[in-house]
């Protein structure tokens, strides 16, 4: 008989947000949001998915119920307090899913997991970023002046054009967005060996940050299956396209339900 274990709720682990427990899944999706987001961005993922599969949204400090902590700025000072948070959603077989900032730090984490000798997940999806060994951008978002700031969130569509508006959301949300930016731009990748879980490379075909040739570099990190899948939509094709890559996530994931 299989012994079912559960997440800690967010009340005792704020690291892990899941909108519609299923304690009796057989696999966990834990999902790293993008810069300037939060576990939002996953909240309706469990609609397009099987009983067998329980979504766990990551949730980093400075955002949601955790407003008021402060977000952290480099990803080596996040990955300790990260790992110890994810423990408790590590008891069953899981597979990571980021998307842009959340790609990178899904990445490390893999990586982490396998110096500490522990289990991997059974596939990596990464999802509107190029792969570790690139530089993300050019321009330091974490250091542009308001405006600009403002007007390149725009062109990406990271955020509905009434946030975008409101000018005292906006500077209430600013510090943890540049927290995030600064996070990718400190971002320094050292060599290791490929992975040998799967790793599933998904983009917009609108993107025209993170194009598919930048997209394929990821294959570099595997020594397993690796396989580049494009979407309808931009830099944030998820909203668009959201049926469709989760319907590809479920074929990727069959064989583990």
């Amino acid at each position: 008989m299989m012994v079912q274990h559960s997440v800690s709720s967010q009340r005792t682990n704020p690291w892990l947000v899941i909108p519609a427990p299923r304690p009796t899944a057989r696999l966990r999706l834990i999902c790293f949001h993008y810069a300037g987001g939060g576990a939002h961005a996953y909240r309706t993922w469990d609609k397009h998915l099987p009983p067998g599969i329980e979504v766990v949204a990551v949730q980093f400090p400075g955002r949601g119920v955790r407003l008021t902590e402060e977000p952290l700025t480099n990803i080596d000072a996040l990955l300790p307090a990260l790992m110890e948070g994810l423990t408790p959603a590590l008891t069953k077989p899981y597979a990571f899913f980021g998307h842009s900032m959340g790609a990178l730090i899904a990445f490390e984490v893999t990586r982490s997991l396998r110096r500490q000798k522990k289990s991997l997940p059974v596939h990596l999806f990464v999802s509107g970023r190029g792969g570790p060994r690139e530089r993300d951008w050019d321009v330091k978002f974490s250091e542009l002046p308001e405006a600009e700031l403002v007007a390149e969130l725009e062109r990406y569509g990271g955020a509905p054009k009434e946030v975008l508006e409101n000018t005292e959301l906006i500077r209430l949300m600013l510090p943890t967005i540049r927290a995030d930016f600064k996070l990718c731009e400190t971002y320094s990748y050292v060599p290791e060996e490929p992975l040998d879980c799967p790793i599933s490379a998904c983009g917009g075909l609108e993107d025209f940050e993170v194009k598919q040739e930048r997209l394929d570099t990821w294959r570099d990190e595997t020594s397993a299956a690796f396989k580049l899948r494009m979407f309808p939509g931009g830099h944030f094709y998820l909203q668009k396209s959201e049926p469709s890559i989760l319907q590809t996530i479920l074929r990727d994931l069959q064989s583990f339900l």
